[in-house]
């Protein structure tokens, strides 16, 4: 026989370490564990085995409880011997807590497919307000193929990013479009921020890759221009990379430093000539530019990132003069070289046509390397007989790249015009699958860009001319590294013997690790689409007006899936309940049937199979203002009106149209009557009145058997859960009383004078409170701590419902707001997911299934309904 135990601890009692004391509920515990319970509220413990809550002497500790003797009796009679075991109980105690076991698994609003909340936490801080930047001057062509400018129009709003702190309102920034929101026509609309993360996760895996080193390295690296977030422009759903934008534009600025005189202001030059490095100031402004270029690429590099192909357009410089590189420029820039490379080769005419083609990369300023070459053209699949270059893409190509910056600086645009035209012959060659020797063509126009630096340095700059010629060499591995250009073009400046900076050498993450722009997913050519939707055929369901339901479509198993699983992927329909003719006060679900109460005396009764209105519950003659249904032996609908009427109901195999029992709770004339029910199993019955007191009615006799006060105002809302009644008031606080013996446990909120928000719903679920307010704030509590308290609608929130982690708020603004809930025990974060617009007030939420039932201030009850092809 098993002998009696502690039920936290799980040792045998004895009168010696586990001294069983009893509780006011009648079970027993140790000593030992009762010390270490956790007093939730003054004076009260919960009880271990029946979790009630139960009267503690506090200071005088568990020693006051009476022992159990007649425990300790039974057990010395059984086993006087085993009264000790030789394990301590102290080693082997199990501290009570609140269990979660009690609530169901709570329902996905989002499907895991969507994402995760790993993936919502590692995008969420990058997502910029929907009004913190605003479209200034849309690009001409291809949207994809350009860089918006944009101003930032809210600082402030831009706070809520904690990646980085914006600047002041009406800074330049480019956007460039990275996703698309695709959202299914339907009721429901996601919210902002849940569009973006949408967005986001119908990205491939290798964009989201490197959409993170883009901005990893705008995170570390001070030479990169700063990528602020994602934005997302409502109108359309185009998902932008938001990036830093400089005043000025950097070619003419360039231009006016190669070109003009020291000090000079024109703005009339905007073309490179060929630079005199003898000339007074050309020197410096070189030297200037060129370590500037140098460093900005280094910069990138040393974060494992290499463009492939560089241009003019992909540097920046600032007010001080230093030199950026601009991410999104890069995008843009690789883009159009994807682009132009594609339309040249797989133009069906001569090689005139072809070459002219290839002439858009001189507009655009671009220096394709030959590997990359290849690589675009085997993509595009063009030279798929011929093979490759056989080198790979890597910190050479942009190196390449930077060496035919610098040959434009010093020969100038027209002489650069005449060395690409022969390269563009080469181009011409790879396109040929039945010609070789390309090599050799390559080698030929090298020879003629030597002789073109030779005749601009001359031998006094020879070490130049070499570095550069190295740069363009045909094989990547013999190219040299950023460092030793910028070394290079330092000592124009700085003796090399005196420069101890030109010593250092920067640091390169390890070659496999490299990533390319210009071949990777972000700069492949998407369709030109504002918006890509999936249009699908879906059967809706529509009300037909009549008393009662529409539900034609109900049965034909289109729309058996879980609500809260399928909201963005499929879509969200209603039916129609119409038999009230005032405003919906309340919804309660129970024995297979909805309830529904309102202003107009009656509670009308629906099946819950078909949605058919059944009959109407009428007596009452005032308001109904709430209902409760009671899962008895005999199950029953309670109703209250603000009369003081309180009406019980019968509800069987058939529901009785007459009340099987009718009071009135004693009413002033100068308060009004109920406004609130709730329920504790099948004992107690607890009303809040309009005279501020809350009064508690046996279920067994219906006679009153306490009285709460506390309140001072009408006690709008009442919850009950795990052991705790509590009650919302327009006095602005939420009171707590244990169900035990109806003593106060605590008072939540703010009720001084001057600062008193009227509470207008509760919803409690395991350890979280939540209540919404007449000013349209949610304020949440965990343990009687506020957790969280914020704005989510404009104006009051007549309505709250509270499954798992989602909640449904319902506001004067005739907005459903839909909330999911995460965080951890020490903050909690509330994101809104998306909203339902309504025709009217929401004035009563019920979530029951998978489906939503909303009553409305016009008389009309929706049940949303998710339907998927």
């Amino acid at each position: 026989m098993e002998l009696p135990e502690c039920p936290v601890c799980l040792q045998v009692y004895n009168s010696d370490d586990t001294v069983p004391r009893v509780l006011a509920c009648g079970h027993s515990a140790c000593e030992a564990c009762l010390k270490q319970l956790p007093l939730r509220f003054s004076n009260t413990i919960r009880c271990p085995a029946c979790t009630q809550l139960v009267k503690y002497p506090e200071f005088q500790g568990p020693s006051a409880l009476p022992k159990n003797i007649d425990l300790l009796s039974f057990i010395d009679s059984q086993n006087p011997k085993n009264t000790n075991p030789s394990q301590s109980c102290n080693q082997t105690r199990i501290l009570l807590t609140q269990s979660s076991a009690d609530a169901p698994k709570s329902r996905e609003f989002l499907p895991r497919l969507l994402w995760s909340q790993e993936f919502y936490s590692d995008w969420k801080d990058w997502i910029l307000p929907v009004d913190s930047v605003s479209v200034v001057e849309r690009g001409e062509g291809l949207l994809h193929c350009c860089a918006l400018q944009g101003k930032i129009e809210s600082s402030s709003l831009a706070s809520e990013s904690t990646r980085y702190c914006f600047p002041g309102e009406n800074q330049l920034v480019s956007l460039v479009r990275v996703g698309n929101s695709s959202v299914p026509d339907s009721a429901f609309k996601l919210s902002y921020k849940a569009r973006v993360m949408e967005a986001l996760n119908r990205l491939k895996e290798s964009e989201r890759t490197e959409l993170g080193l883009i901005l990893r390295a705008s995170l570390r690296q001070r030479r990169v221009c700063k990528v602020y977030g994602l934005w997302m422009n409502s109108e359309d759903g185009s998902v932008y990379l938001v990036c830093e934008k400089f005043n000025g534009d950097f070619t003419k600025r360039l231009s006016w430093l190669m070109n003009g005189d020291v000090g000079d202001n024109s703005d009339e030059l905007t073309g490179l000539g060929r630079l005199n490095l003898e000339a007074n100031g050309k020197l410096t402004a070189f030297a200037m530019v060129g370590t500037e270029l140098c460093e900005a690429l280094m910069g990138l590099h040393s974060e494992g990132l290499v463009s492939g192909c560089l241009a003019f357009s992909c540097f920046s410089v600032d007010d001080f003069g230093r030199i950026f590189v601009d991410i999104n420029e890069i995008l843009v820039m690789g883009r159009r070289v994807r682009r132009y490379i594609s339309e040249a080769f797989r133009t069906k005419g001569d090689d005139c046509e072809t070459e002219a083609l290839l002439a858009n990369l001189s507009d655009i300023q671009s220096f394709v390397s030959l590997e990359l070459l290849f690589e675009l053209l085997n993509y595009e699949r063009i030279t798929a007989e011929t093979g490759n270059s056989g080198y790979s893409i890597g910190y050479g190509s942009d190196i390449w790249s930077l060496a035919c910056i610098l040959v434009r600086l010093l020969v100038g645009d027209r002489s650069t015009e005449e060395l690409f035209k022969g390269f563009y012959i080469i181009s011409l060659k790879v396109s040929d699958e039945n010609s070789g020797g390309y090599l050799s063509v390559y080698e030929g126009w090298m020879e003629k860009v030597s002789s073109e630096l030779e005749t601009c340095l001359g031998s006094k700059f020879s070490s130049l001319q070499q570095v550069l010629c190295r740069c363009l060499n045909f094989d990547p591995a013999n190219r040299p590294h950023a460092t030793e250009i910028w070394r290079c073009i330092r000592e124009l400046l700085i003796n090399p013997h005196n420069d101890t900076v030109a010593s250092l050498d920067a640091t390169f993450v390890h070659k496999n690790m490299v990533h390319c722009f210009i071949v990777g997913d972000m700069c492949h050519l998407h369709k030109e689409t504002d918006k890509v939707q999936e249009n699908q055929n879906r059967d809706g369901l529509q009300s037909d007006g009549s008393s009662g339901a529409d539900v034609d479509q109900v049965g034909d198993g289109k729309v058996g899936r879980d609500l809260i699983n399928g909201l963005c992927v499929g879509s969200l329909n209603s039916i129609n309940l119409q038999a009230h003719l005032d405003c919906i006060t309340k919804l309660a679900v129970g024995g297979g049937f909805l309830f529904s109460s309102s202003y107009d005396k009656t509670v009308n009764v629906w099946n819950l199979q078909d949605f058919s209105h059944l009959q109407s519950l009428k007596g009452h003659e005032h308001r109904v203002m709430d209902i409760v249904f009671v899962d008895s032996n005999e199950p029953l609908c309670i109703s209250a009106d603000n009369g003081g009427g309180i009406f019980v109901w019968s509800i069987g195999i058939s529901v009785d149209q007459k009340p099987l029992r009718t009071w009135y709770e004693p009413k002033d004339w100068r308060y009004s009557g109920i406004h609130s029910l709730a329920i504790f199993e099948t004992e107690q019955l607890y009303t809040g009145s309009g005279d501020k007191s809350i009064k508690a009615w046996s279920l067994q006799d219906y006679s009153l058997t306490c009285t709460m006060t506390g309140h001072k105002s009408i006690v709008s809302s009442l919850e009950v859960y795990d052991g705790v009644l509590y009650s919302g008031s327009w006095d602005g606080t939420i009171r707590l009383w244990s169900l035990n013996d109806h003593s106060p446990l605590a008072v939540l909120g703010d009720d001084m004078q001057g600062n008193v928000n009227p509470v207008l719903s509760l919803s409690v679920g395991r350890d979280l409170l939540v209540a919404s307010y007449e000013n349209g704030c949610v304020k949440m509590w965990r343990d009687d701590v506020i957790m969280r308290s914020s704005q989510i609608h404009s104006g009051a929130i007549l309505s709250l419902a509270m499954d798992g982690k989602w909640i449904f708020m319902g506001g004067w603004d005739k907005i459903i707001d839909v909330q999911e809930l995460s965080g951890d025990d020490l903050q909690i974060d509330i994101r809104s997911l998306g909203s339902i617009t309504c025709d009217s007030v929401p004035t009563a939420l019920l979530f029951w299934q998978g489906k939503l039932f909303v009553g409305f201030a016009g008389g009309v009850i929706k049940v949303y309904i998710m339907n998927y092809d």
